[in-house]
């Protein structure tokens, strides 16, 4: 794909804090319709790249061009054809949920004739019509959310940044954001998106990036990345403390990785249920023991480690 092709190109992008470097010389480009994910812990970058590409932080180095244009040189032009969900709702508490749209449309000069049948259509996509009149204060946070993603979409935009789009949600108002989420993917929305949560990133990422230590590490769509680094399966075992050590060195060399940790072990390999039953035949007792596929979470911390990064 040459750069005329994408939505979003970076070219030896980077932000620095001095002497903090945020971003360090990283490339990537974003398709036309595609969800593309920022994946990376804490401190990674992920929300510095976000905030170049939204026009609010300018670059400290390398070239970022947002829907063919320049976001420092034409920051007004870029922002008029973007939305924006930022990782905190940043809402008018005092104004009604449809008070909120019709703001933002006057912000983005969406004539009043448009607005209306707009704002009717954003209320039923987000299933928040019969909460229109409500303010906003004492909304749910999956009600708040929504109105959010609702609001970036007021101006018909090419391009929509969801940073931690889902944070801080149960898991009914996490599955719904979602649902909402896929039907503006089906409809040919481009989505970037920065998430903590790796089934997030499955569920909705065509493509995706891990950042770490300011930069890109890897890059390639879920399924890609879950074949280039981890096994098919994985077998998890609770076993006793006192043979834990035993079963731990007893089964280097026969699966691809096994990794101890406080409460399980966990075991790669390629047919889960064959590795469980060769535990068995060397005399090993487990407490309990699940086999499962490998998923985006078992790369994301290959790479990037379970230690906690502040």
């Amino acid at each position: 794909m040459t750069t005329s092709d994408a939505l979003i190109s970076a070219r030896s992008l980077t932000k620095r804090f001095d002497p903090f470097v945020a971003v360090d010389g990283i490339d990537f480009e974003v398709r036309r319709g595609e969800a593309f994910g920022f994946l990376g812990p804490n401190g990674a970058g992920k929300t510095s790249t976000m905030r170049m590409i939204a026009c609010i932080s300018p670059p400290s180095g390398g070239e970022l061009r947002v829907i063919g244009m320049d976001p420092v040189t034409q920051a007004s032009e870029v922002k008029a054809r973007i939305g924006v969900v930022p990782q905190m709702d940043n809402l008018d508490i005092e104004l009604t949920v449809r008070e909120n749209l019709e703001m933002y449309a006057r912000y983005f000069d969406v004539p009043r004739e448009v607005a209306g049948p707009r704002i009717d259509d954003l209320l039923d996509f987000v299933q928040l019509t019969e909460r229109s009149s409500s303010k906003v204060e004492p909304l749910s946070g999956g009600m708040k959310r929504r109105l959010t993603i609702a609001r970036s979409l007021i101006n018909d935009p090419d391009l929509i940044l969801l940073d931690e789009p889902t944070t801080g949600l149960d898991p009914q108002a996490r599955h719904l954001v979602w649902d909402r989420l896929y039907r503006l993917k089906q409809r040919g929305v481009t989505l970037v998106i920065t998430t903590h949560y790796m089934d997030e990133a499955e569920q909705l990422c065509d493509r995706l990036v891990v950042m770490d230590k300011a930069k890109i590490v890897t890059e390639g769509s879920p399924r890609d990345l879950i074949n280039r680094y981890s096994t098919r399966e994985v077998l998890e075992v609770r076993i006793d403390d006192e043979v834990r050590e035993k079963l731990i060195a007893a089964m280097q060399g026969s699966v691809d990785k096994v990794e101890s940790l406080p409460d399980r072990v966990l075991l790669y390999t390629e047919n889960g249920d064959a590795t469980l039953a060769s535990i068995h035949e060397q005399g090993f007792e487990t407490v309990s023991a699940l086999v499962r596929r490998a998923t985006l979470e078992d790369v994301f911390l290959t790479i990037t480690g379970r230690s906690l990064v502040e």
